[in-house]
């Protein structure tokens, strides 16, 4: 069956909604990051120890044994979005919504390896047991399903599900198909899959469009749901969700709150956690404030101020490098921001130390380009923007910019993965002053920014492929200012390529060169992980010479918890397992 639905224009902008809002949090935790290679397009395969009365054995993605001990409690999350992640095959929210929904009531075919805490995870068998790459056609993958796997509502696992799910996210002839939910997972999954199809009850076949090495990582966000609540409640299955995750979906109350609890009859690791309540609460010190008045048990991002006084008070915290970062984009095709010398004149300007420091309390690490020295994506670029005002006052009269050179960036007050951005922008037009650069600061509330710049369609004036931010009533902006992740290898043809497609529509600079095209064939190309983590280097590389954003600093995202939860690891991600903890009573 071939996608007619790639050339749909109102399913772009979807997509370009979804990759943009996919902002990350951080992980906890103190050991360093460690480079580590995720299975190769080979066939791969899980076992299922049997279970004993007395202790659970876990089957899956975990080798090891919970006893009944250590199993129990209610686990209360506060959040940084907004509202409640939309519960679909694929969430709302940024990556907040795949962290504590997308993942823990969904699987796909492959799953994230999670739970090691020493490890970048990266994608290992799910729903299929196994995989397997066509050794005479490297665009044919067939993916074998576990046998004998039930959904939350007891409908069978089996190709026909996977199919059906399949259709709602990606197909838009298919009566199963919605929109704003395949909005979300085919962005984030790019533009890889030509078609699909059942070959018997367990084994499904995917024709990528082109040769990918990027293809498992993808298979992450096309999730499967039970094909029996889909066909019942099409158009509100999000309030009747029934999938396949560690948790199952009890009910929620928009902008106030939503319940899982833990699935018995899931296939791998069964949660410790009798249930968990999401709560979303966008503002830091209301965060801080419900931890404190036990609330909650854990928040996400609380103030770097809060954190002495939270330790002091007995509260774990948690901070870990990651693969995240804080860019501003910039709007290259105006003058004089189509000249590199004056976006490298920014790069050089801004003393990230010392916001890391002083005004962040260590929860941040410097950062001069998407991902911090010593990812493996990291590569050996040429230069290092390091504080030097002097350089960067030279490198703007070398271009004869007339100064004092107005610099107006739009910032979002708080939003899904967001670190402080008042603080840190105010700081930057600190730094920006001593170069003889007026910032101008534009807080805007976090859906009203989204509304504002990457929710406008082609039919509103774009002309470039990816280029829809500095339209309309938002031309007069230099730049806009968000946090990303980069958590698997496609999100850089999304942020770096300049090619039309799901892979360039967060590229909203407009950058693109031939350079950086070839680097992203190369490293999409490369089938062997180690190949291909090396050609994502050169991708780096090229970032970071050309500048379309101007990069500051990697948070640690930091993450605290009252100390009666008990069995958190924390991963090198922003996605993270629920499935090891428990509440001390």
């Amino acid at each position: 069956m071939a996608m007619s639905w790639f050339l749909n224009r109102k399913f772009w902008i979807l997509l370009a909604v979804s990759l943009l809002l996919f902002l990350t949090g951080a992980c906890g935790g103190d050991d360093a990051p460690t480079a580590t290679a995720v299975p190769t397009p080979v066939e791969s395969a899980g076992e299922t120890p049997a279970a004993e009365p007395e202790e659970v054995a876990i089957s899956g993605l975990k080798d090891q044994v919970i006893t009944r001990e250590k199993w129990g409690g209610t686990l209360r999350i506060a959040m940084t979005a907004t509202d409640i992640p939309r519960t679909d095959l694929s969430p709302t929210e940024g990556g907040e919504g795949q962290r504590f929904v997308g993942i823990q009531i969904n699987n796909g075919l492959m799953a994230w390896d999670l739970g090691t805490g020493s490890v970048l995870p990266g994608p290992i068998p799910g729903l299929a047991e196994t995989y397997q790459l066509d050794p005479n056609d490297n665009r044919k993958w067939t993916f074998k399903l576990r046998e004998g796997l039930t959904f939350h509502d007891g409908t069978p696992i089996n190709s026909d599900a996977v199919i059906v799910s399949w259709d709602r996210q990606t197909n838009e002839d298919s009566e199963y198909y919605k929109a704003d939910v395949a909005g979300v997972s085919l962005g984030l999954s790019g533009d890889i899959v030509e078609s699909y199809r059942a070959i018997d009850e367990y084994t499904v076949e995917v024709i990528t469009r082109k040769p990918s090495g990027f293809t498992l990582d993808a298979m992450l966000f096309i999730n499967v749901g039970s094909p029996t609540a889909i066909k019942e409640h099409l158009d509100d299955f999000a309030n009747n969700h029934e999938g396949s995750g560690p948790f199952n979906y009890i009910e929620q109350t928009p902008r106030v709150s939503m319940t899982m609890e833990r699935f018995e009859g899931y296939w791998g690791h069964v949660p410790n956690v009798d249930r968990v309540i999401l709560r979303p609460i966008p503002e830091q010190t209301t965060r801080v404030a419900a931890l404190r008045a036990d609330e909650v048990d854990w928040i996400e991002v609380p103030s770097s101020d809060s954190i002495p006084s939270l330790r002091e008070a007995g509260f774990d915290i948690y901070l870990k490098p990651y693969p995240h970062w804080y860019p501003y984009q910039m709007n290259i095709h105006k003058e004089p921001w189509d000249d590199i010398r004056v976006r490298k004149a920014l790069q050089y300007a801004i003393d990230r130390e010392s916001l890391c420091r002083d005004v962040l309390n260590g929860i941040c690490i410097p950062g001069t380009g998407a991902v911090y020295d010593g990812h493996p994506h990291f590569g050996n670029p040429e230069e290092i923007y390091t504080y030097d005002p002097e350089r960067a006052k030279a490198l703007l009269a070398e271009v004869g910019v007339e100064l004092p050179l107005k610099f107006k960036v739009m910032i979002s007050t708080s939003g899904s993965g967001q670190m402080s951005p008042l603080i840190i922008n105010e700081f930057v037009q600190r730094n920006l002053k001593e170069i003889d650069v007026d910032m101008e600061i534009v807080p805007v509330e976090w859906n009203a920014m989204l509304d504002r710049t990457i929710w406008r369609s082609p039919e509103e004036g774009a002309a470039e492929p990816g280029n829809y931010q500095f339209l309309g009533e938002n031309e007069d902006f230099d730049a806009t200012n968000i946090s990303y992740g980069t958590p698997w290898p496609n999100l850089w043809v999304a942020f770096f390529g300049s090619t039309r497609g799901p892979g360039s529509f967060a590229n909203i600079m407009g950058y693109g060169s031939d350079e950086m095209d070839a680097a992203l064939e190369a490293a999409e190309a490369a089938f062997d992980r180690a190949e291909q983590w090396e050609a994502i280097g050169k991708v780096h590389e090229i970032a970071i010479k050309d500048s379309p954003m101007i990069y500051m600093v990697h948070d640690l995202n930091p993450r605290a918890m009252n100390p009666r939860v008990k069995g958190y690891i924390q991963d090198q991600s922003w996605v993270t397992t629920l499935q090891d903890l428990w509440i001390e009573e």
